[in-house]
Formats: C-alpha cells, structure tokens, sequence
C-alpha cells in the first residue's frame, strides 16, 4: 500500500473510532432495570341484564354478541357455532350452547354436544356429549331450559323425532325420548315438556326417570293450511305460551299436565280491517321474517313484524310492528320502519326496549313508548334476538 493510501486509510479509521466513542457517550443509559413488568388480566362481566339481548351469529358471525340495550354497547360474546342453538339459565349463572362439531372442521368425527359457559368470565365450564341433535338454524325453540333451570331438552332427528333430556345440574345426558311428529319445544313445569306437532295439536312428555308419557291435546290448528311460525313466545311466570299463525291468528295455550288452548283472534281483524286468508292473490296485512313476534309478558304485550303481502309471504321482512294487547284483543300501537326487519324481541322491563334486525345486519333500538330510535348498531349480526326472562 502507498504511503498516501495509508495515510487515508488511518485517517478515516480513526475517524470512525472517535464517532463510535461519542456515540456510546451520547447512549441513554441502560433503563431497563426500571421498568415494571407487564401484567395480564381477564375482563368479567355481569350475569345476564334484563336489558341485554343476544344476536345469533348465524353464517356471519364467531358467536353470539351480547348488547346492552340502553347504552347500544357490546358487551361480550359467547362462542357458537353455525346452527348452534343457545339457552340462558334462568337464575343466570350459565349460557348453555347446543352445537355439533367435526374432528376435521365439517368432516371427521361428529360430535354433540351441550357446552356450559360462566356467564361472567365466558370460560367454559362443561361439555356435555349428547347422541345427537338436528342442524337447523334460527330456532329459538329446538333448544330450551326448563323454569327451575335443573333440565334442558334438545330436539333432534337421528333417525326419527325426538327430544334429548340432560341433566344441567349433574351435567350429564339422561335419556332419548321418541317424539313422532312433534318440534318446537315449551317447558312444562313439575310435568316435563311440551312441543307443537304436525296433526295440530300440543304433546305433553310426562318425564319419568328415563321414560316419557307422551299425550296430546286436540288438534286447534292448521299445520298443513294454515301453520304456526315457530319462534313463538313461552311464559315463565304464567306459564303459557303465544302462538302466531302465518295468516295472523293469535292463540294461548296454558301449559300443565293437560294444557288447554283459547280460542284464537286474527290480528288484522284486532286492527280494524278484514282477517287474513289463505287464497292466493290476496293482498292484506300478514306477519313475516324469521323471527316474527315478541311478548312482553308483564304486560302481555305482543309484538309483531308485519308487511303488506299476501298469503304464504311468511318469510318477507316487516316494515311495521304492530303492538297487540292480547287480553284486549286489539292493536293498540303501529310503528313504521325506516328498514325492513327480520327478527324481533323485547326486553322484560317496566319501560321495554324493542330490539330488531334485518338483513343489512344492523341491530335497532327502540323505545316503545316513544318509538323513539335510541341506537343503531352496525354490523350486530341478523341472527334470532334472545333475551333473558324474569324468574
């Protein structure tokens, strides 16, 4: 190396020497000893509020949100699957989830399954197999809990109709019982339960130990002309259920060991204009959506989503909710929709909050005295709506 490159090369190692020295005395100093260690914690949240209500993620959705109705704030989220039918423990302690699943995501191994869930902290508590239960989705009746919350009946179809009894206290499946023709399950206390059926009429299980004594009412409806929609409304304090035909015809049932049926009122006829029919071409007022009424039951005050159509457009959202005083027999509050509706309920409080939701998957907020708009929540879910009941 020449002398002049030398020099050049000592000059610039030697610069780079003093940048590194003043760099290392111009470095923080080490400050890591001073920090605090990261802690995690776990969120809770309180047991089931009368002003919650629960979308059913359905396709779109990991799970079933859970919204405070007065604030328009999520709260948690209760994982469920697609077809997954969820219960609320009455005394509030627990959200129950029957659902299916697969080794291999939809193929594999099937297992079925009830999963308990900790309403505070949403951990899961139990897993209880079951033989079976059908996949259906938007059924706020394949699944129910009985009022004393110590049983829960699952309906299923493998190979016939049929109900899966489970001990939620024991947490452990106690037996199948064959239920030929019948879905769309009620409790029925100190009894065991009941379901609609295809000939018209209401079973009656008469649950003993393992075996169960099946009766049935006489037939007071029209399955095959005139059926019931099937997300209809159970009263636990009355013990009594709310029926909604697909022409509009209002029935009771009060439900016991022998459970009788009033006669029924058409809800169009309850507004002032003519009931609905069965013949095509037919253009009145008809109940739609999949989820189209809900009751009040401190008041007996039913709700019902309602479209201009005409008969067998039961599946057609609502662009009304027509307020019905059951015991009255009359329409007694019409509310105009700004969004068509497919599914509806209501809280079970003194100053109710209607709860809705269409297929834009936007959950509305209503007050129902006012029919004032309190909260639009965007992206909630279009799933069936559930609220906790009153003990």
């Amino acid at each position: 190396m020449s002398t002049a490159r030398r020099r050049i090369f000592t000059a610039a190692f030697s610069t780079m020497l003093l940048g590194s020295a003043a760099m290392a005395q111009a470095a923080p100093a080490d400050t890591s000893a001073a920090l605090e260690p990261e802690e995690s914690d776990v969120l809770t949240i309180d047991p089931p509020k009368p002003t919650w209500f629960y979308v059913d993620g359905g396709w779109d959705m990991p799970g079933t949100s859970i919204f405070d109705g007065e604030s328009g704030k999520m709260k948690g989220m209760v994982e469920t699957r697609r077809l997954a039918d969820m219960a609320i423990d009455p005394a509030g302690k627990y959200y129950y989830v029957a659902e299916t699943l697969w080794s291999k995501v939809d193929r594999g191994t099937r297992q079925d399954m009830v999963t308990v869930y900790d309403s505070k902290t949403l951990n899961l508590v139990a897993e209880i197999a079951l033989p079976g239960r059908i996949l259906i989705g938007s059924r706020k009746n394949n699944f129910i809990v009985s009022d004393d919350g110590k049983t829960a009946y699952i309906y299923d179809f493998s190979p016939t109709s049929g109900v899966n009894i489970v001990d939620l206290a024991k947490k452990k499946f106690v037996a199948a019982v064959e239920l030929p023709g019948c879905a769309s399950l009620m409790p029925n206390p100190g009894v065991g339960f009941s379901a609609l059926c295809s000939d018209g009429s209401i079973a009656t299980v008469a649950v003993k130990g393992t075996k169960g004594d099946i009766t049935h009412t006489a037939p007071f409806f029209d399955a095959t002309n005139d059926p019931i929609f099937d997300n209809f409304a159970y009263d636990r304090k009355k013990k009594a259920s709310t029926f909604l035909t697909y022409t509009g015809q209002i029935f009771t049932a009060q439900i016991g060991a022998t459970p009788t049926v009033a006669a029924p009122f058409s809800i169009q006829t309850a507004a002032g204009i003519r009931p609905g029919e069965t013949r095509p071409l037919e253009l009145n007022w008809y109940p739609g959506g999949r989820q189209p009424m809900a009751l009040h039951r401190p008041t007996g005050m039913l709700f019902v989503l309602m479209h201009m159509g005409e008969y067998w457009t039961h599946k057609q959202s609502g662009s009304e909710v027509w307020q019905v005083d059951v015991a009255a027999k009359k329409v007694v509050k019409r509310f105009s929709l700004k969004e068509p509706m497919n599914n509806i309920e209501v809280s079970q409080t003194e100053k109710p909050l209607l709860y809705m939701n269409g297929e834009k998957g936007e959950a509305l907020v209503l007050d129902v005295a006012t029919g004032e708009e309190k909260h639009k929540i965007e992206k909630a879910g279009n799933g069936i709506i559930t609220v906790a009941e009153p003990n």
